[in-house]
């Protein structure tokens, strides 16, 4: 059995920032990350993290109070309002260390941090690195987190490369550690902590067509919610309005914040064409100018009835070699075309999971000693609908945050022996499921059984949404949950087995797609990314409220809590 004080599951911006700060307070801090650290998702984040630092002579009066009320109006007002003043209050902190610590931003002409507009901001306010920002801020982390681990006298931070987190252990309410399992040996373990923080990212690889890297399959929640932490929030899935055509790939919302436009086979702008975004057209949130790309295919104005077309022609190639580098780099690479000289064929793609693991604005879960931060987490900031820029800034200020109060838990805990027994019972659990998973004789193809579960997720649970569409892909999932329990590995050995890792993460994913569609089903309204066709107007009395589901044998209990409203109150959508 390994101890640590504080367990750090996963390895990208919201992981490395906890566990830097756990490393601050001088406590031993472990990172399980099941990639190497610069692999995990946050590296393909692009167009910027916000906050308000008023650089932008268009954003000169920007402040707090106008971030955080873009913020709250974004979510369709379902985000918890003082977490959301948090985030805000601390994004310029975060920012300037990160620029501190060695992060490359790209600057104005006197020397400034750059600062351009995203969907649903008033000023330009998001902070960039051309178009690789994720990429920036995490190889900065790391090289935070790779100084510190090497440097005795901050304490000890070990980073366990290519683990998987198969179980989190509880023992009367109080967080004991993890079981885990090593991919190079094919072995499980206990690893024993005093606190745990959940920080593996969202769960986008549930659908088909979505900008999220494999990694992400929903395990990370999956965890916590077989082990009685409730779920928030998780119909609120955000569809990116840009992705690439074909093969999804990410066309940062920086694009059309520089200038980019959308057209359809008419060559018309249409988004001035629709109330809702006829203000703000192509830099409209990201729920509305996805919806109305849809129409505009739906309608048959698309391409193929597919794709609309994202022109940066007018931009220069000057702009977009140094706005825009990552952008041109992925339309010469994947496409053969330069979009110097020709638009870019796009299409609406899953990008981002806005519910996630129960936490409140410390990053503490409903179990003593178990905290959530990043994707993974549901604080909620970004309640129905994220900002474009406030993901990145969530990672960094809520890892910073749960991570601190992590340490405070921690700090003068003397029950040494505590946990042991759990920890090994549940060990021994985890490997005889291990042993029969390995030994299964059935008949089922798991690969099947995953391309049909996010066909239905792509097919039923998308943009629009309606009672008939929520209920067949609710029996869908629950019949491949079914046939689950019959697979069968195609390779069986020890080491490395990515067979083996890929299946037990399919059983997680199944159970994260099921509280996805069950909460659907029962918001019957409307709200940000949550587009019901039989119910499309907000309901304020019935669903201003969260969603929390309770894992159950038999699928999701569901229940209510309430959405914390200090600030603004709820306002009728005018456009």
């Amino acid at each position: 059995m390994k101890y640590h004080d504080v367990i750090i599951v996963g390895g990208g911006l919201a992981g490395l920032r906890a566990a830097i700060e756990v490393n601050m307070h001088n406590l031993r801090a472990a990172v399980l990350s099941k990639v190497y650290p610069i692999r995990s998702h946050s590296i393909a984040a692009q167009g910027g993290i916000n906050a308000p630092l008023g650089n932008h002579p268009r954003g000169s009066y920007d402040s707090w109070e106008r971030h955080a009320f873009d913020t709250v109006k974004g979510s369709d007002y379902l985000a918890d309002q003082d977490a959301v003043v948090r985030m805000i209050k601390d994004a310029s902190a975060r920012i300037f260390e990160m620029e501190h610590w060695g992060c490359p931003f790209s600057r104005t002409p006197d020397g400034k941090i750059a600062q351009r507009p995203f969907g649903g901001a008033g000023f330009p306010r998001t902070c960039f690195a051309a178009d690789k920002t994720g990429h920036m801020l995490l190889h900065t982390l790391f090289e935070q987190a790779v100084k510190y681990e090497s440097a005795a006298e901050r304490g000890e931070m070990k980073i366990y490369n290519e683990w998987i987190v198969t179980s989190l252990v509880v023992e009367n309410g109080v967080c004991r550690g993890v079981i885990a399992l090593e991919l190079a040996t094919g072995k499980l373990e206990a690893f024993k902590a005093d606190a745990v923080i959940f920080a593996t990212g969202g769960a986008g690889r549930l659908y088909s067509n979505s900008t999220n890297a494999l990694i992400n399959t929903g395990m990370g929640m999956a965890v916590p919610y077989w082990a009685g932490v409730p779920l928030k929030d998780m119909e609120f899935v955000q569809f990116h309005p840009t992705t690439l055509y074909g093969s999804n790939i990410l066309m940062t919302e920086g694009a059309r914040g520089e200038g980019g436009y959308l057209t359809n086979n008419k060559g018309d702008r249409f988004t001035a064409n629709y109330a809702d975004s006829r203000k703000a057209m192509e830099v409209a949130p990201r729920d509305i100018v996805a919806r109305n790309m849809t129409t505009e295919i739906l309608e048959g104005r698309g391409f193929e009835d597919a794709y609309l077309l994202l022109d940066l022609r007018h931009l220069g190639e000057e702009k977009i070699a140094t706005r825009l580098p990552g952008i041109r780099d992925i339309c010469q690479k994947f496409l053969g075309i330069d979009p110097v000289d020709q638009p870019i064929p796009v299409q609406p793609g899953q990008h981002y999971t806005m519910g996630g693991i129960d936490c409140d604005k410390d990053g503490l879960s409903k179990v003593k000693g178990f905290y959530a931060a990043g994707e993974a987490a549901c604080v909620s900031v970004h309640g129905g609908n994220r900002l474009g820029g406030n993901s990145l800034l969530d990672t960094i200020v809520f890892g910073k945050i749960a991570g601190e109060h992590a340490s405070d838990y921690v700090v003068g805990k003397a029950d040494l022996g505590a946990g042991d027994k759990a920890l090994e019972d549940a060990l021994a659990r985890e490997e005889e499921k291990l042993k029969k998973l390995l030994s299964s004789t059935g008949s089922e193809d798991p690969s099947v059984i995953k391309e049909e579960m996010q066909k239905a997720m792509k097919d039923d649970v998308g943009i629009f949404r309606t009672k008939e569409q929520l209920g067949r892909a609710l029996q869908r999932i629950r019949e491949l949950r079914d046939r689950y329990k019959k697979i069968r590995l195609k390779h069986t050995g020890a080491k490395y087995n990515y067979d083996l890792m890929w299946n037990i993460e399919l059983g997680g994913s199944l159970d994260v797609a099921e509280v996805i569609v069950a909460g659907a089903l029962a918001r019957e309204e409307s709200r940000g990314s949550h587009f019901r066709r039989d119910f499309p107007k907000r309901d304020d009395e019935k669903f201003l409220k969260h969603t929390l589901a309770y894992y159950t044998p038999d699928g999701p209990r569901l229940e209510q809590s309430n959405v914390n409203l200090d600030h603004w109150a709820p306002k009728e959508r005018k456009y």
